[in-house]
């Protein structure tokens, strides 16, 4: 048997981790193993070494996120619960953690295609990532672009996004350039606001360590020590897809990352995702990782919608005819794209480093 302390700055922090009626105490006891007595303003663990190890870890992370945000998301206590669970071998879980600025921040791979997708980032200069809404597509390529940062390998961040509205037209927006855009990279500001404490993304985006533009304003650019991600990146279009690849300076990584599924071009406009998909998967040097449905770490609930979606999508073969693309969750889909994309079919999935 071993012992373990996890100290809080307040009580109140304290409330915050046991949840309403000490669930979350509850919880832990059952599914860590061990026994946890509060004692004034910290948790008394008791239990099998490892086991206390790991209680430790996850109670460390959880003070953390307290202490960001003030109070704990019962989703952010799921997320780190269920985290720690899935690695029953810590060096596992180490290999594959993502380091970022915050002490008690550490982001993992949470499905055997997410730890792909990381090691592949790690790797490789150049890595694209197809997969559905919510296999954690951004999420993981913000925390790498962190992680990057944090470790000296790059100087600047550069967030992109296309600029393309979502099958509606939403007129004039109003205010400068900045203001109009905002609704466009919102999702990247999200990503980086929920790794890095608010002052300090602010901090980084005033003195231009991270910048977060439209894709359009990429042109003419080199950029030479730094991480760039492309989001959303199926409503690109080819001859912007090699706009921005062609922006790498020496020392610089980029990740794109897009679902197929999801384009909202024009009919008669090929994705500059799906077309870089068929041109570099099997250029040296560059990674090709397909996420599935299996990845998804959203609420259960995503799993099945986009499951039940894609059971019936009409696809479009070489010729043009429609084609049934139904699959299970969990593979990948067949040598097709979305029916948007002007016909042009994906090669299968390749292996991935």
């Amino acid at each position: 048997m071993s012992d373990g302390t996890v100290r809080f700055r307040s009580q109140n922090d304290v409330r915050s981790l046991l949840g309403t009626r000490d669930r979350n105490l509850r919880r832990l006891r059952d599914r860590l193993h061990i026994d946890v007595v509060l004692r004034g303003d910290e948790l008394q663990l008791r239990g099998e070494p490892a086991q206390v190890e790991r209680g430790t870890e996850v109670l460390s992370e959880l003070r953390g996120l307290i202490e960001r945000k003030g109070y704990l998301p019962d989703d952010e206590f799921d997320r780190v619960l269920d985290r720690s669970l899935e690695f029953s071998d810590p060096e596992d879980a180490g290999d594959t953690s993502i380091e970022v600025f915050h002490k008690a921040r550490r982001v993992v791979p949470r499905t055997a295609g997410q730890k792909r997708y990381v090691e592949a980032i790690r790797n490789h200069d150049l890595t694209f990532c197809a997969g559905p809404a919510g296999s954690g597509k951004t999420y993981l390529a913000v925390a790498m672009a962190v992680n990057s940062l944090r470790q000296e390998q790059v100087r600047k961040i550069v967030l992109v996004r296309p600029a393309v509205e979502a099958g509606e037209k939403l007129g004039f927006l109003p205010g400068d350039m900045l203001a109009k855009v905002n609704p466009y990279l919102r999702p990247l500001l999200d990503a980086l606001g929920d790794i890095l404490d608010f002052e300090q993304v602010q901090r980084y985006l005033d003195r231009d360590v991270i910048e977060i533009i439209p894709l359009a304003f990429m042109r003419g650019r080199t950029l030479n020590n730094t991480f760039m991600i492309l989001d959303e990146a199926q409503n690109s279009t080819t001859t912007q897809m090699l706009m921005f690849l062609t922006r790498m300076g020496h020392h610089s990584k980029i990740v794109v990352t897009g679902d197929a599924t999801q384009t909202d071009l024009p009919d008669n406009v090929q994705s500059g995702l799906n077309d870089a998909l068929h041109r570099l998967w099997n250029v040296p040097g560059i990674a090709t990782v397909h996420l599935s449905g299996e990845d998804i770490v959203r609420h259960p609930l995503v799993r099945r919608i986009v499951a039940a979606y894609d059971a019936d999508r009409p696809m479009r073969n070489g010729d043009g005819a429609p084609v049934n693309n139904a699959h299970a969750v969990g593979e990948s889909p067949p040598a097709a794209t979305s029916p948007r994309d002007g016909g042009d079919a994906l090669p299968p999935a390749p292996p991935t480093a």
